[in-house]
C-alpha cells in the first residue's frame, strides 16, 4: 500500500510467492550456509492443485529419486547465492488431508512431538469433514483463491466466529485490481537499450486514493475483528502500528514503483491512441473527425 504495488494475480504479477516466501528463504539460507549444503523439508502434498501436481510428476525421477519415494528434488537452483547447494525433501507427499488433520489436531500438540499449537489449523481443514472440504491454509482473503474455503470452515465454529470480518478483505485486494483504481501507461515505453518495451500502455501501481482507501478498509476490519475477540486470545494484527506509520509515510510523500511517477491517466480513462508491442499507433477515428 505504500508503494503502490497492486494485489497479485495469476497471469501476470504474481509476485507474492517470490517475494514473500522464496526470497525471504533464500536470503535466510545463504547468510547460514556457508560454503556447505542443505536439505529443507517441505510439507509437499499431491493433491493440493492440478498445478503442484503436474509439477511433481515432473520432478519424481529427478535426482535418483524414484516414484513413490518421496519428492526429492534441487530447489532454488538459480537463486543467487545458493545455486546447486540447496535440495528438498518431502516427506508428507503422498498424504491424505485425513492425515494431516490427525496430526494436527491429536499428534502436534502433545509434549512429547514438540506441544505444537496446531489446533486452529486443523479447524481449518474441516474437522471430520476435512476431506470432503479439502480446504487449504494460506493467506486470509487471497484474490487469487476463488474459495475461502479454510476461512469458511473457522467461521462455522463458535470460538472463531469473532473473525468473521475477515471476509471483507477479499473484496478490497479484488477492487484495488479495478482499472479505477490503477493508473496507465498513456504511450510506448522504451527500455535501457532504447528497444520498446513489450506491453505498451500497460496498467500499473495503485493510485494514493486508492491505497489511502484500501489502507482504512483494512484497518477497519482489524479493529472490528478485534472488538469480538475473547479476552484470552491475542489481538489480531493485519497492519501494525509501525507498518501503518511507513505506509502513511509512503503515501505522504508521494512513492511511486520505479518507472512512474503518478502522473500517468488512471487504467479506466478513454485513451484516443492505442500502441502496439511494435511501436505502430492506431488513432480514435471519431476522435480524429471532431477535432478535423
Amino acid at each position: 500500500l505504500g508503494r503502490g504495488v497492486p494485489p497479485p494475480n495469476n497471469n501476470t504479477l504474481r509476485w507474492c510467492t517470490r517475494q514473500i516466501k522464496v526470497d525471504p528463504m533464500t536470503a535466510a539460507i545463504s547468510e547460514t550456509l556457508g560454503d556447505g549444503t542443505a536439505l529443507v523439508i517441505t510439507g509437499v502434498r499431491q493433491g493440493e492443485s492440478a498445478i503442484r501436481d503436474r509439477r511433481i510428476e515432473m520432478s519424481c525421477s529427478k535426482d535418483g529419486a524414484e516414484c513413490g519415494q518421496g519428492w526429492y528434488q534441487q530447489l532454488l537452483p538459480e537463486s543467487k547465492g545458493v545455486r546447486g547447494r540447496i535440495a528438498t525433501l518431502a516427506p508428507l507427499l503422498h498424504w491424505r488431508v485425513c492425515h494431516v488433520w490427525e496430526w494436527l489436531r491429536n499428534w502436534a500438540p502433545k509434549e512429547e512431538f514438540g506441544g505444537w499449537p496446531t489446533e486452529i489449523v486443523a479447524d481449518a481443514y474441516g474437522g471430520d469433514e476435512a476431506e470432503e472440504i479439502n480446504a487449504r491454509t494460506g493467506c486470509v482473503g487471497c484474490p487469487l483463491a476463488q474459495e475461502e474455503k479454510a476461512l469458511e470452515a473457522i467461521l462455522t465454529m463458535a470460538r472463531w466466529q469473532w473473525l468473521t470480518p475477515l471476509r471483507g478483505l477479499k473484496p478490497i485486494y479484488r477492487e484495488l485490481r479495478e482499472r479505477s483504481r490503477r493508473l496507465r501507461k498513456s504511450g510506448a515505453e522504451k527500455l535501457k537499450d532504447g528497444s520498446l518495451a513489450a506491453n505498451p500502455q500497460r496498467m500499473g501501481p495503485l493510485t494514493i486514493e486508492a491505497r489511502t482507501w484500501a489502507l482504512g478498509e483494512i484497518l477497519r476490519i482489524q479493529t472490528e475483528c478485534n472488538a469480538e475477540r475473547p479476552q484470552h486470545i491475542p489481538a489480531l494484527s493485519l497492519i501494525d502500528a509501525e507498518e501503518e506509520s511507513r505506509i502513511r509515510e509512503l503515501i505522504a510523500a508521494n512513492t511511486w514503483p520505479d518507472g512512474w511517477d503518478g502522473t500517468e491517466p488512471t487504467a479506466d480513462r478513454f485513451l484516443p491512441i492505442t500502441v502496439y508491442q511494435n511501436g505502430a499507433e492506431q488513432h480514435d477515428l471519431f476522435g480524429l473527425e471532431e477535432s478535423a
